[in-house]
């Protein structure tokens, strides 16, 4: 009588109860409990391991194991699709719907979850002078990572991050072979650095490590200066970039950029890493002072000050050098009206603006100069100093470049009575803070656990979207079947009581849909029996 679909009443309770007895008869089949195994180390799982053969270098991962969740959504899966040959054959069919493509295709490599993928380079991998080649002015990043999709079709979402002392790109790829190869491409022809030297500065991690290198350099773990606020501000800045009209960030960037943002707050409001920590401003102070003698043969205290440059640097620059004692200073910018703007809100220091035009007179006139502009070349080279009529034989100078790219020429050093540093020198100030922060690093990392733990949660239950999307359109068209064979027998009800029955058999199956759903949306990472998965599945 069930395959045969008569109309009595015992074949229509049998037709309302056939996805559950599908779906049970499905799991009676099995007899031993899904388990997930042990947990897999966080660098050894995801982390993209190169091999020394050469550019063509693949990606060895370990895939991860079966968990509950995803034993439960193979099982209702091939349940649902049982369940679907079986209405359908007894249905009136109709024209099937064109399968959906990408704007890419089959072959755009865009369609799938992709895993975070992060490409770059900072104060740890790179020196300066590569760092400066491949840096992006803020107002860029957006377009910077438009670019990088456009030349780069295995990657589906970007986001640029680029400091003084990082460059980073996240991305999201479901290929990430494919998508390394494309981005060291797109950055050698940008930047121009052959392949080789990209190769032997730029780090390159995936999936968990990816996520686990974002929060920590949100919360400044892996900055210069461990604990400094300014790395949050700009991953702050990234995210808002991303995730504007103009970003290239989607579903997992976007809530990515989110958690970074939101574990950077919390690790300093919950410990005492940024309790002392200093930013690169303060650092470049700190150098100044414990380098006058050296460089000046002569105490910070009472020296000359120039600062190039009237932003945000400079004024946590001016901040820190008013705390330790400085009262005059000369503020040297392309615009007047900025410059006098900064000056306006230290009322206890002398301060004198002046255009750019009198940069030769600060070098030959100054004793310490800091630069930090947004300029793309050395505004300070030798030649322009030793060109200096106006500076006295045997006076010393010290310049302090704490621009990304540089504002100094290295070989400024070869002149005489000058000392040049840059933002590589300020290791030597920030090593000395670092013992005294590690035990709120140890505290930091074990909230940032937490979070990586919730992220990836989160992410592993996309790779049942497709499942939930299948289990939907199959009871749909179960539903749809089985009121269509009653329809006849309903002719005499009114198009509004039609519209209520069919209101009515909707809210039936999202309701039985519902607790399925649910448990598929969970991360299950631990072992359970074939009935624990069941009760799961149907809330029993």
């Amino acid at each position: 009588a069930f395959s045969r679909g008569k109309g009595n009443e015992e074949t229509r309770m049998v037709a309302a109860q056939r996805p559950l007895l599908i779906v049970l008869a499905a799991l009676v089949g099995s007899a031993r409990p899904f388990s997930v195994g042990p947990a897999r180390p966080r660098v050894a799982s995801s982390r993209v391991v190169m091999s020394s053969v050469g550019r063509d270098t693949a990606v060895k991962t370990v895939s991860p194991p079966s968990s509950a969740t995803q034993a439960a959504a193979t099982i209702v899966e091939a349940a649902g699709e049982a369940v679907a040959r079986g209405a359908a054959a007894k249905a009136p069919q109709a024209a099937p719907a064109p399968a959906k493509q990408g704007k890419k295709g089959k072959k755009g490599g865009r369609a799938g979850p992709g895993q975070p993928l992060v490409i770059g380079l900072s104060h740890h991998t790179a020196t300066v002078e590569v760092r400066e080649k491949l840096a992006v002015p803020e107002a860029e990043w957006n377009n910077a990572s438009a670019a990088l999709l456009a030349a780069c079709p295995a990657v589906q979402e970007a986001a640029t991050l680029s400091t003084c002392n990082r460059f980073e790109l996240h991305l999201v790829s479901a290929d990430r072979n494919a998508a390394i190869r494309e981005v060291l491409a797109h950055l050698s022809a940008r930047s121009g650095l052959d392949e080789g030297t990209l190769w032997g500065n730029l780090f390159m991690l995936s999936g968990e490590d990816a996520v686990w290198h974002l929060l920590r350099v949100s919360s400044g773990l892996d900055s210069l200066v461990v604990g400094e606020g300014q790395i949050l501000s700009q991953v702050k800045a990234c995210f808002s970039h991303a995730t504007s009209k103009g970003g290239s960030a989607k579903k997992v960037l976007s809530r990515l950029l989110n958690v970074a943002v939101a574990a950077g707050k919390r690790v300093r409001a919950e410990t005492s890493i940024a309790k002392g920590a200093v930013s690169i401003s303060s650092a470049a102070s700190e150098l100044a002072d414990m380098r006058a003698e050296e460089a000046l043969g002569r105490p910070f205290d009472g020296a000359s000050i120039t600062i190039v440059g009237a932003g945000t640097m400079s004024r946590l620059l001016l901040t820190h050098l008013a705390s330790k004692g400085v009262r005059r200073a000369r503020l040297l910018n392309r615009g007047m009206e900025r410059a006098e703007a900064l000056a306006a809100q230290f009322p206890d220091v002398d301060v004198v603006c002046e255009t750019m035009e009198a940069l030769g007179d600060a070098l030959a006139t100054s004793d310490v100069v800091f630069t930090s502009t947004g300029a793309t070349h050395c505004i300070v080279t030798r030649e322009g100093l030793e060109g200096l009529s106006a500076r006295e034989a045997g006076r010393r100078l010290m310049l302090v470049d704490i621009s990304v790219p540089r504002n100094v020429e290295v070989e400024c050093n070869a002149v005489d009575g000058v000392s040049a540093y840059n933002v590589d020198d300020l290791k030597a100030v920030v090593a000395r803070n670092q013992a005294s922060r590690r035990r709120s690093v140890l505290e930091a990392e074990a909230l940032l656990e937490g979070e990586l733990a919730a992220f990836m949660s989160w992410q592993r239950t996309l790779d049942y979207v497709p499942v939930i999307g299948k289990l939907q359109a199959n009871a749909e068209s179960i539903r749809a079947a089985e009121l269509a064979k009653v329809s006849k027998k309903l002719g005499n009800l009114s198009a509004k009581e039609m519209e209520q029955v069919e209101r009515c058999t909707k809210s039936i199956v999202n309701k039985l849909l519902h607790s399925p759903m649910a448990y598929l949306r969970q991360d299950q990472g631990k072992q359970l029996t074939t009935r624990e998965i069941v009760e799961g599945l149907f809330d029993l």
